[in-house]
């Protein structure tokens, strides 16, 4: 049996998730005001106990970085279909800034 991550478990929010790892930091930096823009927007609230997050060793990927650490957690905090609908434009997202970066 596989430990999955919680972003692995819905096949679009895991393509969505690898391509955000895979882009420029600046790149990941805009991913994640996208993000959240989109979850607030759709009224998914981060909980309000979010500096305790804080309190454990910052090991993930996307912790490098506070901006993606925050859009995450409005992941997380949304429903399964709200993290895809999310995950979709995130996608498009990406492919519309790759061709104004390559245009």
């Amino acid at each position: 049996m596989e430990n999955k991550r919680w972003y692995d478990k819905e096949p679009t929010l895991s393509l969505a998730v690898s391509l955000i790892k895979n882009s420029s930091e600046d790149v990941q930096i805009k991913c994640a005001e996208f993000i959240k823009n989109k979850a607030q927007d759709f009224g998914v609230v981060l909980n309000s106990n979010l500096l305790g997050a804080f309190n454990y060793v910052l090991n993930r990927w996307y912790d490098k970085q506070e901006q993606l650490t925050e859009a995450f957690d409005y992941l997380k905090e949304a429903d399964e279909e709200t993290r895809k609908q999310i995950s979709i434009e995130v996608i498009a997202y990406l492919e519309k800034l790759e061709v104004c970066i390559d245009g």
